[in-house]
């Protein structure tokens, strides 16, 4: 079995991506050999790695289809490896919804999926109004107007605790 790890992202507006490059960085620094791959690109062959990363973004209270369809094609190879699973999500700024079995997101997925990853990590995301489309911005405002978030913010506003980044990231470097 390989030792080398891949971290497979779906981000749609960049804070997955880049919580994914802050845990690819905390792996590299223990020194691990690792690859980091959107899920746009395709084509990935698990047997190249001992231990797989996959991170998705959430809209619309669903992980990105394309994660979605990679976890769904892949369980039982995902179930035979080293497996972590990594949701980036606005929910989860609540310090009572960011956790396997207090995230509704999280929660739902696992329950539905066959897929048992051996860590789960959650963190809240980022809001930037600036970076949605109209549609989207009315939406997310109308979603954080009835979860008591910010509507109107001044700018983007960064919920990503880079401290429990940073421990999952440890975590991860002993699985």
């Amino acid at each position: 079995m390989s030792n080398k790890t891949v971290i497979i992202y779906a981000s749609v507006d960049g804070q997955t991506q880049k919580i994914c490059d802050k845990i690819r960085n905390i792996l590299l620094s223990e020194n691990h050999a690792v690859e980091m791959i959107s899920v746009n690109e395709g084509g990935i062959d698990f047997r190249h790695f001992g231990k797989i990363i996959l991170a998705s973004s959430i809209r619309y209270g669903k992980h990105h289809p394309k994660m979605i369809q990679l976890i769904s094609e892949n369980s039982e190879k995902l179930n035979e490896k080293k497996s972590i699973f990594i949701s980036v999500n606005l929910v989860a700024r609540k310090p009572n919804k960011n956790s396997k079995d207090t995230n509704p997101y999280v929660a739902k997925f696992l329950t539905n999926s066959t897929w048992k990853p051996a860590l789960v990590g959650i963190f809240a995301g980022m809001l930037d109004y600036e970076k949605y489309s109209f549609t989207d911005a009315l939406m997310i405002r109308l979603i954080m107007l009835l979860t008591k978030g910010p509507i109107y913010p001044k700018g983007p506003v960064e919920y990503t605790d880079w401290d429990r980044v940073h421990t999952f990231g440890k975590e991860i470097s002993l699985l």
